[in-house]
């Protein structure tokens, strides 16, 4: 080639580059790259070598990021109080995995008899409940909501705080109303003794654990239920807790069901000293980030795919 060594013999930065590239961005071998430019392949290898000595190439090899230091990125640019991130199992099972370090955040609560722990409904919260929680004697367990017109298990908030109050040894305290009854029946479900006595513990709640929804529209197009309304308003709705909806940006929507909701409300979530929300898909990053800016959780508990989704996200 005309520019292949400079006066002085040496070979010109612009032949190092074009070799360079032709090895590691183009994927050619020494011997392609040699026969594409009429070099010998010794010569081929001493100019890459020599791109690497003038630091035409670096070669980089980055650390794999822990879970640890994941955990502590997320939770420093979300502004939470803690996160906890497993492993991405490589198998199924990344929602029941998630109970351990949920276990783990009730042990170290400081939970005593007669503290009260709020539990929401979902595919999450259900595989976490399945994998087992600590033995914490006298624990109250509270539904976070009403119950929902859903025969499937996930939807049975009831039968979770059934089954978290016998894994904690613990009392349950249900709520029989339907989480979105009409405006009319509304009134008559809080004014029951026993519901009113039941949802008045949201007021005095230690821990709140509840799962993180989807982006509506990725919600609806895996299938309505009941648990996901035909909104208009909700169309750009990042995720919900306990259905109550939020943008990406953290700001809360108002729908036509939200005056209606027998559920566990925004500021009373706010006030819970753990509030941990439970999520692992990295569909859910949106709804992460949009539910840890409009504070309706403080703790995070999830896997390091969905953790990195959202770290990327934000």
């Amino acid at each position: 080639m005309p520019d292949q060594d400079s006066p002085a013999g040496r070979p010109t930065r612009t032949l190092l580059h074009t070799v360079a590239k032709l090895h590691y961005v183009a994927n050619l071998s020494q011997s392609e790259v040699a026969r594409r430019l009429g070099l010998s392949a010794a010569t081929v290898s001493r100019l890459i070598r020599r791109a690497h000595e003038e630091g035409i190439v670096r070669i980089e090899v980055r650390d794999v990021a822990t879970t640890d230091a994941i955990a502590d990125e997320v939770a420093r640019r979300l502004g939470l109080r803690a996160v906890l991130v497993i492993e991405t199992p490589s198998e199924a099972g990344t929602l029941a995995a998630l109970s351990t370090p949920v276990g783990q955040l009730l042990r170290d609560a400081g939970l005593h008899r007669g503290s009260v722990l709020a539990i929401g409904w979902g595919h999450t919260v259900w595989e976490v409940l399945q994998a087992g929680m600590p033995r914490i004697p006298g624990v109250i367990t509270v539904a976070g909501s009403g119950g929902m017109q859903e025969s499937a298990l996930h939807f049975q908030v009831n039968e979770f705080v059934r089954l978290a109050a016998e894994q904690l040894d613990g009392v349950p305290k249900f709520i029989h109303a339907p989480y979105l009854p009409s405006a009319e029946s509304r009134p008559a479900f809080l004014a029951d003794p026993t519901i009113r006595a039941h949802i008045a513990l949201w007021d005095h709640l230690d821990v709140a654990l509840f799962g993180i929804g989807l982006p509506h529209s990725v919600d609806l197009a895996r299938g309505r239920t009941a648990s996901t309304p035909l909104d208009p308003s909700l169309a750009n709705a990042a995720g919900d807790v306990l259905q109550h909806f939020y943008d990406i940006e953290g700001k809360l929507i108002a729908w036509e069901g939200e005056k209606r909701l027998i559920a566990i409300s925004p500021s009373q979530l706010r006030k819970v000293p753990l509030a941990i929300g439970v999520a692992a898909s990295p569909e859910k990053a949106p709804g992460i980030l949009g539910a840890a800016r409009a504070k309706l959780l403080n703790v995070l508990v999830t896997d390091a795919r969905t953790a990195q989704a959202t770290l990327d996200l934000h």
